[in-house]
């Protein structure tokens, strides 16, 4: 359970270091490179002791499609909440798909 919670802390850092700037366009893009990079460091600082702690429990090919539906799930609420963006029909089909990816990795 805590490989889970450090994923998704680090998740969430990760989506705002990657996408927080498209609200600030008027940015200086190398202000917003520093800024992104300055999130990602709180990203690394949880994503490498869940994968650390995870490793084990879970294989590594497990620990990334986990990471992988954590991501969709907090990058969807960031641009739906966040970026003021619509989830279209065909997101929710893609994501399906993704979930089944997992029942796959995970199906021994």
């Amino acid at each position: 359970m805590t490989t889970i919670l450090l994923l998704l802390v680090s998740n969430i850092f990760m989506t705002f270091a990657w996408y927080g700037h498209l609200n600030f366009k008027e940015a200086a893009l190398w202000k917003v490179i520093l800024i992104s990079w300055g999130i990602a460091f709180f990203e690394y600082c949880l994503m490498v002791p869940a994968n650390r702690l995870g490793h084990g429990v879970f294989s590594a090919f497990q620990l990334k499609i986990i990471q992988e539906v954590i991501t969709i799930f907090v990058f969807s609420g960031f641009s739906v909440f966040y970026l003021g963006e619509k989830l279209k029909w065909n997101y929710i089909l893609g994501f399906i798909l993704v979930l089944l990816a997992v029942y796959v990795v995970f199906k021994e």
